[in-house]
């Protein structure tokens, strides 16, 4: 019997509704999250303006620290697959290696968005705008970025964000499913338009994501509201068991998919809905979007995955060629509209994009295999964001970050190991050998050829090459073009430092010896296919 059926009979009775059965142990990471994103909520009212910075920083990497340990725990029992929270949350493999993706990559994040940096006359400056309030070039905004003021709420924002991220591929429903979407999206809103410098682009970028996210989470709840409507029930086994009965309204079954769909290729950023992906990625905070290229990414495809396989699994013969062509269109498109990209994070926005498109690969293998090379593919993509995005921070003028290609001139002469880790990040994108980027690529094409994609893996093949062109070109502007006596400065603080220091240690390790992490992963996805 279903909790809601046990509620109606204990109230007809007239008894006491019955209190709801937590295993807070399996939800712990989700707690420390979400309880380390309040303390930092009550730190913003109650310290001082002066002192919150040096409180709220610790605060969010003990959260994230401890979350990421406590996962890892869950991870070493013998039988990690449980449901918690009355059903309404999967603790699994392939649960457990999402979420400690998620956090490891997130503490990472939290480095850049924690540096300051140094700015004018030596004060310290960061990537966010002092007063998120005050008009762009206001007297009030002038003021206050003078005076070194730091806008601290971007942390507990971030905590948030991170907790919904976590607890979006956990979902054993829609509902909660559609919440922790709400939760990951709100604060990315507000995020994307806090830039310090180009107020305006920044602030135009999180009108975008807030009007287009809307959108899609409208799309969502209706895709929910068809699909209950077909099974009678929000909970994914319970849908996946009426499709396998063949019971009920196909209509209503298969426009409720694609609704559902729908949602989740925005937030993955799969072509037609990817638009957002450029302008939020240029406009956003630099650090916001290593987060949302890393982070966001893989808790969208994990949602996707579980929706998939665990509910959709019997419908293939139906999803399978919308999804194919969805793949193809996200690919090629990525790819080639790259290439007429001047602007760093754009182009980078649209290589992400391409890469949504490689992830679908997995989704469309619907095997074991499958799940378990995107689950790599997914770690090692997100180190190499990252890390690339951390780079973009440090290259700056007089303006601020150096977005502009051009400017980018002569880098490879003027800071030769800044120029040669951009690169580096660059040739894992493009899937060079003894990269992760490589590894993950191969093992993700090998897992959807076994399952008859073949096709596709040919379309797949001949999109990275043509992404490599436009990769190559960045470094050849950066190693064969002669450096401007004007040209941008690498100005890089010690938590940036180590940013990309760990991008770089992860992309050579995953490139050089992925076998311990492929293993983790394949081990990860026994739990989903035995449930």
């Amino acid at each position: 019997m279903s909790t809601s059926s046990q509620v109606s009979a204990v109230l007809a009775q007239g008894g006491d509704i019955p209190a709801p059965h937590i295993e807070y142990g399996q939800i712990a990471p989700m707690l420390l999250v979400f309880g380390a994103a309040l303390l930092g909520v009550l730190v913003e009212a109650f310290v001082g303006r002066r002192a919150r910075y040096h409180v709220q920083v610790p605060i969010a990497f003990l959260g994230i620290a401890g979350a990421f340990v406590w996962t890892v725990m869950l991870g070493w029992r013998e039988n990690p697959h449980q449901v918690a929270a009355e059903g309404a949350l999967g603790v699994d493999g392939p649960t457990l290696f999402l979420q400690g993706t998620i956090l490891i990559l997130a503490l990472v994040s939290l480095l850049l968005i924690a540096d300051r940096g140094s700015g004018r006359a030596g004060v310290a400056e960061g990537a966010f705008a002092a007063q998120a309030s005050a008009l762009p070039g206001s007297e009030a905004e002038q003021r206050t970025s003078e005076a070194g003021i730091t806008q601290t709420e971007v942390y507990p924002l971030m905590m948030f964000a991170v907790g919904g991220m976590i607890m979006f591929p956990a979902a054993n429903d829609l509902l909660t499913m559609f919440v922790a979407l709400e939760v990951l999206s709100l604060p990315l809103y507000l995020l994307c338009g806090l830039a310090r410098r180009r107020r305006l682009l920044s602030q135009e970028a999180s009108v975008k994501y807030f009007l287009l996210g809307a959108f899609s989470s409208a799309f969502f709840l209706y895709g929910i509201a068809l699909l209950y409507g077909y099974a009678g029930s929000v909970r994914l086994s319970d849908i996946s068991a009426q499709i396998g009965k063949d019971a009920g309204n196909e209509t209503l079954l298969l426009a409720g998919a694609a609704l559902l769909s729908v949602g989740l290729l925005f937030k993955l950023g799969g072509v037609p809905f990817h638009m957002w992906k450029p302008d939020v990625y240029q406009g956003a905070p630099t650090p916001i979007t290593a987060l949302m290229a890393s982070c966001t990414v893989v808790s969208a495809a994990g949602a996707l995955l579980r929706v998939y396989y665990v509910t959709f699994e019997t419908l293939a013969w139906d999803w399978r060629p919308l999804m194919w062509g969805v793949a193809i269109l996200t690919m090629v498109a990525g790819s080639i509209i790259a290439i007429t990209q001047t602007d760093i994070k754009r182009m980078l926005a649209y290589s992400s994009i391409a890469h949504a498109g490689f992830l679908l690969l997995g989704v469309i293998a619907s095997s074991e295999n499958g799940l378990s090379s995107t689950l790599f593919y997914l770690l090692a993509y997100g180190f190499a964001s990252v890390g690339a995005f951390a780079v973009v921070t440090m290259v700056r003028d007089a303006g601020g970050e150096a977005g502009h290609l051009s400017r980018w001139a002569g880098l490879g002469k003027r800071s030769p190991v800044v120029a040669g880790v951009f690169a580096f990040f660059l040739l894992a994108f493009a899937g060079i050998p003894l990269t992760s980027g490589f590894t993950g690529k191969f093992a993700i094409f090998k897992a959807a050829v076994e399952e008859g994609a073949t096709p596709l893996v040919v379309v797949a093949v001949v999109a990275s090459a043509v992404a490599a062109f436009f990769y190559v070109r960045v470094i050849v502007v950066m190693f064969f073009s002669e450096p401007d006596p004007d040209g941008p400065v690498v100005v890089a603080g010690p938590a940036t430092a180590v940013a990309v220091a760990i991008g770089v240690t992860a992309t050579v390790v995953l490139g050089v010896l992925p076998q311990p992490i492929l293993d983790l992963a394949g081990q990860a996805t026994t739990d989903m296919f035995v449930r």
